[in-house]
């Protein structure tokens, strides 16, 4: 079974990879509306899921006219990766889309490995010096767990935009979501704090001052996205707020607010793409 899913992984990925690049050949930047900026752009996915999850924005950035560039950054469990596809020097606002291998690892700092691991490998090998981010679900956990591993690198690439979706920053809701959550909406601060959560406070030292930041979240009528409580996403904000260059919250209702439905959703999809690349 875990070889069928291996190779089955692999073949999504070149699909991916077959369908990106027949797409990004057709596109034609719009220099009028998105910087023609040479900084990478790494999508993330969530728990259990790979490349493909990202598939519908990452077609909406291409379709608008953003970049005729996308790769696929593998990392496997031991931590290497392997870049799919090439980003041609000088490439406008190039695109990774991050597949980790190792998609149901629960552990966040084995995850911020992963993550710090697929940044590296792109920005040592095409020398850039600055990216940046979107992450779904857990994926922001991996991400922050990145970020936290790395706040005395000074190596490490600067983060210049950070777009948070569906994070679950304090819990998931039937798993590990603190009971009674509770949310403070000055201070973004969410009670109690999960060992995880409690752990990122080291954030509110450390996070980049370079980077903006979005924090999309979706909601139900019901303060929730299905899966994470909207106190949970929000909860982001404690940690990053006071040292951000900008700190911002776009809440997303109707249907396709949805958690596994916000990264197919044409709202998200223009939101995104104004916030990371318009001018």
């Amino acid at each position: 079974m875990l070889k069928y899913k291996f190779w089955l992984k692999i073949m999504l990925t070149i699909c991916l990879m077959m369908t990106m690049a027949s797409s990004a050949k057709a596109a034609a930047l719009n220099s009028q509306k998105y910087v023609q900026s040479t900084t990478p752009t790494f999508f993330f996915h969530g728990w259990g899921s790979g490349a493909h999850a990202e598939r519908h924005m990452v077609q909406a950035a291409i379709d608008a006219g953003v970049t005729k560039t996308v790769i696929v950054a593998n990392v496997a469990q031991n931590g290497t990766v392997e870049l799919e596809g090439k980003i041609p020097h000088g490439a406008i606002n190039p695109i990774i889309e991050v597949n980790l291998i190792d998609n149901e690892n629960s552990n966040y700092t084995t995850d911020g490995h992963y993550v710090a691991a697929a940044i590296q490998k792109v920005c040592q090998t095409y020398h850039f010096k600055k990216y940046q981010v979107e992450a779904h679900s857990m994926g922001n956990m991996a991400f922050l767990y990145c970020l936290l591993q790395n706040a005395n690198n000074s190596k490490f690439p600067k983060l210049q935009k950070e777009v948070a979706m569906a994070g679950t920053f304090d819990g998931v809701i039937g798993w590990n979501q603190p009971a009674n959550l509770q949310y403070n909406e000055r201070t973004g601060e969410a009670t109690p704090a999960t060992k995880s959560y409690q752990k990122l406070k080291k954030l509110r030292h450390t996070y980049p001052t370079t980077a903006r930041v979005l924090n999309i979240y979706g909601d139900l009528g019901d303060g929730t996205d299905s899966q994470v409580d909207n106190k949970s996403s929000k909860a982001l904000k404690y940690l990053v707020a006071s040292r951000a260059k900008s700190y911002q919250e776009q809440r997303i209702t109707g249907a396709n607010a949805k958690h596994e439905l916000l990264h197919r959703n044409p709202q998200v999809d223009a939101i995104l793409i104004k916030f990371l690349w318009g001018k």
